[in-house]
């Protein structure tokens, strides 16, 4: 398979799988949060689909597209590891995260998302799920939309 092609079907399985998750966090109360911004297509994607949610955005820079800069109060600037413990101890709760980081180089992907996995927990409430391109731990992995290849994209609930 063509990395072009990889691409296309991890931007497909990234799609399925956000659509399925702002449908079943649908009674669940919480906030969102996008854990990697890059251009803001998948930000926009999830204020298309869940505009009745705050979601906040971690990344390192703020380096998207003009019409994805989220709200000043929203976008959190900085290091996961520094920022995360932050928003809990501000009392944020969140329904539905989408972990987005990476580099590209997957031992250094999986050990950042065993990293900041603990981290990610403590924001979850109950019943909210991860979305996440990079296998976390502590978290229970549960089965996405069947149009997804399970190892293409993980989901956890919380």
């Amino acid at each position: 398979m063509s990395r072009l092609e990889s691409f296309r079907r991890r931007l497909s399985a990234q799609i399925d799988g956000l659509n399925w998750a702002a449908t079943e966090i649908a009674g669940v109360d919480g906030d969102v949060l996008e854990l990697g911004l890059g251009n803001g297509r998948t930000y926009d994607h999830l204020r298309q689909e869940l505009p009745d949610r705050d979601i906040w955005v971690v990344d390192r820079l703020l380096q998207c597209h003009p019409s994805c800069i989220p709200p000043e109060e929203f976008f959190v600037q900085g290091e996961a590891l520094d920022v995360l413990p932050a928003l809990a101890a501000r009392g944020v709760r969140i329904a539905l995260a989408h972990y987005d980081f990476g580099y590209g180089v997957k031992e250094k992907d999986v050990a950042e998302g065993t990293a900041l996995s603990p981290l990610i927990a403590p924001l979850m409430v109950p019943g909210g799920l991860v979305v996440s391109q990079q296998p976390l731990v502590g978290l229970k992995q549960v089965r996405g939309p069947d149009t997804i290849d399970p190892e293409r994209y993980l989901f956890y609930r919380a």
